[in-house]
């Protein structure tokens, strides 16, 4: 297509994007970049775990705290992600937006699906380690930890992928300097097509392997659980 239409500015050509790319990898602002926007998406991130985990877990013990959360988790979701962009662009500065927008898309993902296994633990299970008097420790971990880690890893998948674009996506719209999204809407202000393109080739690369990375240590601590509980 790029050789079809043959301008640069409006398409540009894979060969043109790698020279570009290689060009923006011998720039030490470029790893800045990298590092400024990873840190602060994936602080929302794991911020947005440890919330929804401990919100879960109170709210599938108490069916009043469930019933508290529920329009609060509902509004969240509904909520497109360029209003609250917007309207957090009032009370919090650029640079910390991002990790209020990932913090905000990953932890309605991660409160359901910890909720939905702990309402899904095998009851059977539970009344078995009653009778033989199981420890709380046991119990957490040969009963509850198997049954809700698969959950746990279902919301990872889902919420990382959509934090890294929402977190990117505010970046764009709040303009941090010195951001993966600020360097974005640069090239397309100046029309620096080929750049344009080798930086949404990082934020893809570096969104597929984080993710890669996280599944994977995910799956090495449930392998090791399963082990154990077998």
């Amino acid at each position: 297509m790029a050789m079809k239409i043959g301008k640069e500015v409006l398409l540009a050509s894979p060969a043109a994007t790698f020279r570009a790319l290689t060009g923006l990898m011998g720039q030490p602002a470029f790893w800045h970049t990298i590092v400024f926007s990873l840190t602060r998406i994936m602080l929302g991130f794991t911020l947005a775990v440890v919330r929804g985990v401990a919100l879960g877990i109170l709210s599938a013990w108490s069916e009043t705290i469930r019933n508290l959360l529920s329009p609060l988790f509902s509004v969240i979701k509904a909520v497109p992600v360029a209003s609250f962009i917007i309207l957090l662009l009032l009370w919090v500065r650029g640079g910390n937006l991002s990790i209020c927008i990932s913090f905000l898309m990953v932890l309605p993902v991660v409160y359901n699906n910890i909720l939905q296994g702990l309402l899904q633990v095998d009851k059977n299970l539970l009344e078995m380690a009653k009778v033989f008097r199981l420890s709380f420790k046991k119990q957490l971990l040969y009963i509850y930890l198997p049954q809700v880690l698969p959950y746990f890893i279902a919301a990872c998948t889902t919420s990382l992928g959509l934090c890294w674009k929402s977190g990117i996506a505010a970046e764009v719209i709040g303009m941090p300097a010195g951001s993966l999204g600020n360097r974005l809407y640069e090239t397309k202000l100046y029309m620096e097509t080929a750049e344009m393109f080798a930086w949404t080739v990082v934020i893809v690369v570096i969104s597929f392997v984080v993710e890669k990375g996280f599944l994977w240590l995910l799956a090495k601590i449930n392998d090791k659980i399963t082990q154990g509980f077998l």
